[in-house]
Parts: C-alpha cells; structure tokens; sequence
C-alpha cells in the first residue's frame, strides 16, 4: 500500500494504482476518452490530466503514471497529486480544444447525442469560439458489417474499439493506420467484423463514430423507458437493460455485473429485438380441416379439452423449450400431475442429465468468473464461442495471463485462444482418462483443473460414457474438493437448469423427449403440450395433436393443432437459473401483442377448463408455492452449490462400445431459437458468416 494526497486529502491505495484509480478512490472525478478499466492503458486522448507535485512542470496523463512513481516531499511527506487546480483546467480546456478540431457538428443527427461522453466533457471544458480557420478534414466511412454503423469523421482516436476486438474478443479486425491527420481506423481491408462480441465497440466508443446500425435514427435516449431484465438467448443469463418506447422494444444494452457477463453482451443479446416484433402468435388458432384458424380463448380451450378428455393420462405428454421460465414450468408439471400423466422432459433427446444425481452433476460449479482461478481447462464436447460467447471471453481472459493451459477434446474451431486439440471422439477421452497423452500430465499438475461438458455431449448414445469419463477425470486429478469444485456443465438453453432444479423429467414409467417423440411418431401418444419447444423433431410426431404454447411462428407453429399465443421474455416477470445455477429474473419492459398471455395465465386459465384448477391465481400465489417446494428459487442472484460428491458419484471407467464424434449441437451462433430465427437482422448475420465461411473452404 502507499500512501499519497489528492487535493489535499491524505488516502492510501494500492501502490499499481495508476492516478487515476487513485483520485477516484479520493472521490475525484477524472474526465477521460480513452482509457477504459477492461482494456490495457493507450495514453491517447489525454483528457485525464492532473498536476502532480514535485513532477515535471507540466500536467501528467493520469492513467498512465503509477502511484509507486510519485516522489515524496523532501522531508518524507506523501506525495501529491491536483485534480482541479487553474494548470489542469487549462490543459484540459486545450485538449478539448484540439479535438473539437476536425470533429463535426452534427449531434443534432447523431445517434450517440444525449448519451455522448464528447458532449458531456465539451459542457465542462469547452470553449465558445475557436481558433482554428482551416477545414476539416474528412474520412471515408468503412464498411464493417450489417451491425456497427461508421461515421469515422466523428472518430477522435481513442482506440477503444482496437483494444477490446484485439484483447477481449481476440479477433483483430480493428487497427489504426497513417499518422496525423492521416490516421484513421480501419478494417484493413475493409471488410465485415465477424466476432459475435463486436457491438460491444458501440458503447465502447465515446462519440458517435461507432453506433448501431439497425438501431440508426430509430430513437432518442430521453424517449425511451428503461428496464433492467435478463438476457435468455443463451444460459449464461446476462444482466441487460431493455429501452422501449410504447409497446416496442427498441434496443438492448448491458448491464454490469461481475460474475457473469462483466460489461459485455453478445451480439445476439443485442440485435434480436427486431425478432420479438416480427412473425409474433397474437391470437389463439385452432386446426380446422387442413388450415389454421384464428378463433377466441374460450373455442381454443374447448377444443384443447376435447383433446385431453377423449384420451388415457398415460397418452399426454408435455415438453418444455428453451426459453421458458420456471414460472410455466411448474405450472405446466402440476398440471400434467393433475391430469395424471408423468410424461414430461425440458431436456433435448437423449440427455444423460438427471436431476436424482444431484445439481453438482448438471451446474456450471466453479461459476463463470471462477474460470479466471483454473490453471488447467478441458473443453469436452462444446465450442464455447457459439454455444456462450461470454463464456468463451472469460477462457480467453484466463488464457491470456499465460498461466492456463486449454485442452479440447471436440470439434476444432477458432476459439480465439490456444489449446491443444486432443481429438474430436470419445475414445480420446477414454485416452485421456487412462492418463495417456501429454495433456494428461499438464492436466495432473493443475492446482485448479476444470473440466467442462457441452450439453451436446452429454446427449445422445455415448451421454451418459461422456459424463462418467469427465467425471472420472475430474476425480483422478482432485478437481473435486470442498475448496474447487472443477466439474462444469455448459448448457445451451436458458431453461434447462430452472427445468432440472424443479424435476421437470419425466416420473416413474414417464417418457422422455425422445420417448415421446417416437411413441408420437407409432401412434402411441395422442396429445403432446409443447411450452415453446421448437428444436424437438416435429415431422416425427405424426398424427399426434399439438397443442403450442409460444410466441412465433415458427416450427412448432407450423406442426400445431392448437396454437395458445403467449408472452416474450421482455413481456413477462419469469425466473431464469443460468448455467452456474444462479437464480435471475427477467422484468416485463412492454405488453405482449394482441390476445397473447403471459404462460402462466394460459395454464392456470386451461386447468379450470379441464377440471383440474391449479392452485393459484396470481404470478405472487405460484411462486409462493413454487418457493415452498424449492426455497433456493426464492434467493435472487445467488447460487445454491452442487456437491462434490454428486461429481464423485458419476465418476467409473466407462468404456463405449462405438466411438462417437463429440460435435457440438450449435451449428450457427445467429439462429438457435424462435426470436432469433425471426430477426431479419440475425438472418443477415448468419448469410454474411455462412458466405465467409463458404468463401475459406
């Protein structure tokens, strides 16, 4: 620690505390462009500049001088650092001055106005006049794909946008080439940005040289409600704040929190609102000959327990999708119970995940920023960058202190960092259970190994040999402990862990999703509720008639018999459990269209129809009960621990009989679920990376 005085009050910091961490800490407020604390320091804009006492006679650029620089008085006193004397004013009035150079003047056009940082520092430092007379200067505006939108005259050099593709997404596409007035940014060759973090540089960028392009000219900040909610395009859960105006959602952002998403968002987070709009369900059908009709709620009811009467309980089957809450869930679970039915499953076909084996087999246990303390990473079966882009930055943050090896037994991919490839089957990792290979070693030696499982590798044929094998290998090489509990489930769908946390998998002599899918497909199931289940097989259900409970048009629309349109997660209060088992919930932002409900009301309004009323009748009444049969539900941004010993109790030497490509189920990063596949800003997306992508091969 050192001890030093800002403005004349004596404080004591850390001694790498650059200035600028310093004067903050003394509750000093330091104006600054360029300097960002998730990005290495560039020195560029020198807005930051303080006056240090016994230092040159000049201002020093704060964030890039450290505490342990400073020099004592010459009788030991601390040393001394101004925030607000007339030499730092007047340097930072110059500053100010040169930038507003060549910057133009059009905030009254700018998408950035009333959120500008350029804006804000000008009403403090600047000027009313100028005194420069030549022109201008002007750059051309580069093309760098459909989401970021360039007006580089505005660009003041600050290279955030450089750093963050660089250090955090790890895609270099950004850089800045020329000197003086000749610099500018660039994508080199000018060509389409293809990291799926790279709306990130949007709120990066301190001017309006980096905005949204699908956002363009759309709103003003001050025109705009905000609500803060949670994100459910995958199961990481990160914190986002949604701005609407009226009944649409205009743009997301995101929220800080560390433990999950840091400040960052992917950009499907981002850009999918343009799908909670488009292709919406907004009033019940019904099937009447070969064609759907719009009817009312009480006619689509009626003929939803004409359904259900006319049938065996044991012929009533019920999935659940991706995108529900635990709200619906359980609802739905009591109502399958009421009816008397156990065939029900939020898992994808084939899934080796059970609740009954503990929430330490299914959780993401050391949690998402405890992936900065491993010092060992094996990937199984996943590949992080398309299945939770923000999963895939904390590896790479890890990755890049040098002190983490990363192995992958799977699908090769750029994951924007190095690891060692160790083969794309099953039987390297009964290879490297048996502790052959050099990876092997690397990985004995680890104070700290994590294993992580992709959801798809536990699914399918060789599911339940991939999750013994990677428990096993977490067990051999003590990744299991009561300090570190290195065995993580990386999951696809924000529902999954919330499903599994309530038991939503099938009952004793219940089918599973693949069970009911064949028993739909040989005539043995003739009902089949489907909450928003658009991934499962729908030409394989055959005669069965279904009964959707969604929000677009998508698969699961196209193959009901009755469609009950219900609400988005931007229109519905709904609990979320991410991948590491932490309970978040979602914040309605607007109404949903037309006639749809929130699910909740659609089930409970449906019981009574069927005789079986569920026992609640407002959103408050279920989740007391839902909170008295799973009080960890009730603990908001808190995660209740999986055991070691639920990783322990999985752990055998399994031996597969075939070998099995551990292929990793997410196949485009822009089209996983009925929202994005309705976005025409994500479809745009997923041309652009599948032409790239037929262009390299």
């Amino acid at each position: 620690m050192a001890q030093l005085k800002v403005d004349g009050e004596l404080i004591e910091v850390p001694d790498h505390f650059t200035l600028m961490q310093a004067a903050e800490a003394a509750g000093a407020e330091i104006p600054r462009f360029c300097y960002h604390e998730r990005l290495s320091v560039a020195g560029n804009c020198r807005m930051c500049l303080v006056e240090v006492k016994g230092g040159p006679p000049k201002p020093q650029a704060s964030c890039a001088m450290s505490v342990r620089d400073l020099r004592p008085g010459p009788n030991g006193e601390a040393p001394e650092m101004f925030t607000n004397t007339p030499m730092v004013k007047k340097a930072r009035e110059g500053v100010m001055e040169f930038l507003l150079i060549n910057h133009p003047l059009d905030c009254p056009i700018c998408d950035q106005g009333g959120e500008c940082d350029l804006q804000d520092q000008a009403m403090a430092y600047g000027v009313d006049t100028s005194r420069y007379w030549e022109n201008k200067r002007a750059v051309e505006n580069k093309h760098i794909g459909p989401l970021v939108k360039t007006i580089m005259n505005r660009c003041i050099h600050c290279t955030r946008c450089v750093r963050f593709t660089t250090e955090v997404a790890g895609v270099s596409e950004l850089g800045l080439i020329g000197r003086g007035e000749d610099a500018e940014i660039t994508s080199y060759l000018e060509r389409s940005m293809t990291s799926e973090l790279q709306g990130n540089v949007i709120d990066l960028c301190p001017v309006g040289a980096l905005t949204s392009k699908p956002y363009a000219f759309q709103a003003r900040p001050w025109e705009l409600s905000k609500t803060e909610s949670i994100d459910v395009m995958d199961a990481v859960g990160s914190n986002i704040r949604v701005d609407a105006r009226g009944r649409e959602v205009m743009r997301i952002l995101p929220r800080i929190h560390e433990g999950i998403n840091e400040e960052w968002i992917s950009d499907k987070t981002r850009f999918v609102w343009d799908g909670l709009r488009t292709q919406r369900l907004d009033r019940p059908y019904v099937k009447k000959g070969a064609k759907l009709q719009a009817t009312s709620w009480a006619e689509a009811f009626a003929a939803v327990a004409d359904a259900v009467k006319s049938v065996e309980p044991s012929r009533i089957g019920a999935i659940a999708g991706d995108l529900a809450g635990v709200e619906e869930m359980y609802a739905l679970k009591a109502l399958m119970t009421a009816i008397g039915s156990s065939n029900i499953d939020a898992r994808p076909a084939g899934s080796a995940l059970d609740p009954k084996k503990g929430r330490g087999s299914y959780i993401f246990n050391p949690t998402i920023a405890g992936i900065e303390q491993a010092d060992a990473i094996l990937i199984i079966g996943a590949n992080p960058r398309r299945e939770a882009a923000l999963v895939n930055a904390r590896i790479r943050k890890a990755w890049r202190t040098g002190k983490v090896a990363v192995g992958l037994i799977g699908e090769a991919a750029d994951l924007t960092y190095d690891y060692a490839h160790l083969g794309a089957g099953i039987d390297s990792l009964v290879d490297l259970a048996g502790g052959r290979g050099d990876f092997a070693e690397v990985f004995s030696k680890a104070q700290r190994p994590l294993v992580i499982v992709g959801e798809g590798a536990v699914t399918g044929a060789s599911g339940k040999d991939v999750l013994a094998l990677a428990a096993q290998i977490a067990k051999a090489n003590g990744a299991l402990s009561d300090e570190w509990t290195g065995f993580a489930v990386l999951h696809n769908a924000a529902s999954r862990v919330g499903a599994l946390d309530i038991g939503f998998v099938p009952g004793r002599g219940g089918l599973d999703t693949a069970g009911m899918v064949k028993a739909a497909g040989a005539g043995k199931l003739d009902v089949l509720f489907v909450l928003g289940a658009d991934e499962i097989d729908m030409a394989g259900l055959g005669g069965t008639k279904v009964i959707y409970i969604g929000t677009h048009g998508d698969a699961g629309a196209h193959r009901a018999d009755i469609i009950l349109p219900a609400a988005t997660y931007t229109e519905k209060s709904a609990t979320y459990v991410n991948t590491e088992g932490r309970v978040q919930m979602t914040t309605r932002a607007v109404f949903a269209p037309g006639e749809a409900k929130e699910d909740w009301a659609i089930l409970r309004a449906l019981s009574a129809v069927l005789g079986h009323t569920l026992p609640f009748d407002s959103l408050n009444a279920l989740r007391a009960k839902l909170y008295g049969d799973f009080p960890h539900l009730a603990q908001l941004d808190t995660i209740a621990s999986g055991k070691p010993s639920d990783v322990s109790a999985l752990a055998n030497a399994a031996a597969p009989k075939k070998t099995y490509s551990l292929i990793s189920p997410v196949g485009d990063f822009y089209l996983t679920n009925p929202i994005a596949r309705a976005s025409a800003v994500m479809a745009e997306c997923s041309q652009l990376m599948s032409g790239l992508k037929q262009a390299a091969e």
